[in-house]
């Protein structure tokens, strides 16, 4: 062992000063260094403008992306204080920017609630951006410090006096830390923006992205709250009741706000916050939500005998039984939250869920007395979940049962890889038996199974979830991935960490791809989350000049005529072959030479449009489309659930007249293949 490696000592000790630690760690902080941790920026810094306007005086934010990849974000609330802090006798400004675990938060006579709890926010941006730039208006007085990496780069200087008061942070993200990319994405930040403006009835909120030619500009407010929110979600749904129910209340300063309507679908819609931030892990005031609801709705059940009956004697409404269908938001403001991590998923005060539970139990129950005929409605709508589910569960006892007696129970079609590591395995769906076979000749077979689908693909939009477990085309699917499906899916499971949807780059291709993605949307959302999903991209065309010239691919119609261009310039290099088929022409017509050079210009460059996937040998969809080193693939990505929620119900759901008006209004957008 070398001296190197042995001379371990107290100089081998790092110590990282101020905010070192972050660019030395900025996943801890952010959460990644990809678009992710890019977006989480803005986040911090709108969720300071944002704890400000809860603390009532911020009325109004605005949100600007610069070019140049740069982010300005400004409001009207009281300004970070300038003046000399007491203890540390440098600027409270420079202070908040440059400092971990320093803030305005810790102090509840300052701010009863906040996002920003610990107090690392605004700082990490300030150390994850090449610049930036802070103007303060407060007291009668402009005031301006910046930085570079974190480091003040001048003092806090006074550059006038204004009447304006508030906060203006600018900053360029570090592309040296930022590596995947510095450029924000409107629709993702729009979204966020968006759930602020519901979470926040009143406030003003302006996005702008100042990037185009004509800058774009969107403005978020919503007087209603969360029951906008909710309203929001079930647009193009048929709903019960046909206003939100609203609970409100507040115990030992918990503050306290539910929403929640049913509707037609079967999936269930809850999302929860804690101060404005989105708890996509839930916590223990979802807990004491979902608790008080299935008390409640038993409770009444007990009262109806005649739906009663239709239940055994044993059963009972259960949580996914009066949670189908129903679309709720959850919103509590707690002074003293205690969250996983500083990326805020998952609230863990044990005094919270009971809170919302009694609350709950109190007002639902309160509101049901009141409303007895709508009761009446979601009662019926539960009761029958449940008896779907008692049928679900027979029908799962008989596909294990049906699973044990085949062995491993994997779907005939299926033409398995022979690694059993899911990380290094993949699946191909692919469309048809022609297409299945052109897959399995030419697919790598350590690596790469092949499931060919064939028939119509079930819409699960429309249907209840046991039929789906018994539906003959998706059951080889959920056999095949290994990991079970809707409530009992469990990730872990999965048999291919690459699910590839390989169908034609037709219409017919397109809708079979739409079908598979609202299955696993609805049933399999892990699966989108991790990043499991993608679609193959196929060539679109096939070109050749002459006989036994190169093949060149094209995947897009730009493609093709870029190559066309290109083989053009080429000089022909007719074989002997080919040179006798053109005098033989020449022979037959020679009486006009321009027919002849018009043939010869047509059979010289070979195009060759692919309609489907079995147009191509083995040999041709390998190289094209499964060789690792060269195909071409789409992952799929659902930056906004709330997105993709709204627009699957609407292009896959029953209703028509949502579906007709998002066509017309996304109709621009729109490739056809005739």
């Amino acid at each position: 062992m070398s001296d190197e490696n042995t001379n371990y000592g107290a100089s081998s000790i790092q110590v990282l000063h101020g905010l070192e630690a972050v660019r030395k760690r900025p996943g801890m902080y952010i959460g990644s260094t990809g678009p992710n941790g890019l977006h989480h920026l803005v986040y911090e810094v709108v969720d300071n403008s944002i704890d400000e306007a809860m603390a009532g005086y911020c009325s109004k934010i605005t949100v600007a992306l610069e070019k140049d990849d740069i982010c300005r974000v400004e409001d009207d609330g009281r300004g970070i204080p300038v003046d000399m802090h007491p203890t540390e006798k440098v600027s409270a400004l420079e202070l908040v920017l440059t400092r971990l675990h320093a803030g305005g938060k810790f102090d509840k006579s300052t701010y009863k609630v906040s996002g920003g709890l610990h107090g690392v926010g605004v700082s990490c941006v300030n150390a994850l951006s090449v610049w930036m730039t802070a103007d303060i208006f407060r007291d009668g007085f402009h005031y301006q410090q910046k930085y570079g990496i974190g480091i003040p780069k001048t003092k806090v200087e006074k550059l006038g006096e204004t009447n304006l008061h508030g906060t203006t942070i600018r900053w360029k993200a570090d592309s040296s830390i930022f590596q995947e990319t510095t450029t924000y994405n409107f629709d993702v930040l729009a979204n966020r923006l968006r759930e602020l403006a519901f979470l926040n009835p009143g406030i003003n909120i302006i996005f702008r992205d100042e990037r185009l030619e004509t800058p774009k500009e969107v403005i978020f407010k919503f007087e209603g709250g969360i029951n906008h929110y909710v309203t929001y979600l079930n647009e193009g749904k048929q709903v019960v009741p046909e206003q939100p129910v609203y609970i409100s209340g507040e115990n030992n300063d918990v503050q306290i706000e539910v929403s929640l309507q049913y509707n037609d679908s079967f999936s269930e819609n809850i999302y929860s916050y804690v101060n404005d931030i989105n708890t996509r892990e839930g916590g223990t005031h979802l807990e004491g939500f979902k608790t008080a609801l299935t008390f409640v709705l038993n409770k009444f059940l007990e009262k109806r005998e005649k739906l009663l009956k239709k239940l055994d004697k044993e059963e009972r409404l259960t949580g996914d039984d009066v949670r189908s269908g129903l679309t709720a938001v959850l919103s509590v403001k707690v002074p003293e939250p205690q969250f996983e991590g500083q990326t805020k998923t998952k609230l863990g005060n044990s005094e919270v869920r009971g809170y919302v539970d009694q609350l709950v139990k109190e007002k639902l129950t309160l509101w049901g007395e009141q409303n007895p005929k709508i009761i009446d409605l979601i009662l019926e709508k539960s009761v029958g979940e449940a008896a779907a589910r008692i049928a679900a569960r027979k029908a799962k006892d008989n596909m294990r049962k049906k699973t044990m007696s085949d062995g491993f129970g994997l779907p005939e079609k299926l033409s398995d890889c022979s690694l059993k590591d899911p990380a290094q395995c993949e699946v191909y769906i692919v469309e048809g038996d022609s297409a299945g076979g052109s897959a399995k000749k030419g697919r790598d077979p350590k690596t790469q199974a092949i499931l060919p689908l064939w028939g119509k693909m079930l819409n699960v939009e429309k249907v209840r979830p046991e039929k789906v477990m018994n539906n003959d085309k998706l059951e080889p699917v959920i056999a095949s991935l290994g990991a079970g499906f809707g409530k009992d899916f469990n990730i872990d499971k999965l048999r291919y960490h690459k699910i590839i949807i390989m169908a034609d780059a037709d219409v017919d291709g397109s809708h079979i791809r739409t079908l598979l993605l609202t299955f696993f949307f609805r049933y399999m959302p892990q699966l989108i989350e991790h990043g499991y999903v993608y679609l193959a991209m196929p060539p679109l065309y096939r070109l050749q000049k002459g006989k036994r010239g190169k093949v060149h691919y094209a995947y897009s119609d730009e493609e093709r005529d870029q190559i066309l261009a290109d083989l053009r310039k080429e000089p022909s290099v007719a074989s002997a072959d080919e040179k006798d088929e053109e005098e033989a022409d020449a022979v037959e017509d020679n009486s006009s030479s321009e027919k002849t050079d018009e043939k010869k210009k047509k059979s010289d460059i070979d195009i060759q449009r692919y309609k489907g996937l079995g147009e191509m040998d083995g040999n041709q969809l390998w190289e094209t489309t499964m060789d690792p080193a060269n195909r071409k693939m789409r992952v799929v990505t659902i930056p906004d659930a709330v997105a993709a929620d709204k627009i699957f119900s609407v292009c896959m759901g029953e209703e028509v007249e949502p579906r007709r008006q998002f066509i017309e209004s996304n109709s621009s957008y729109a490739n056809l293949d005739f």
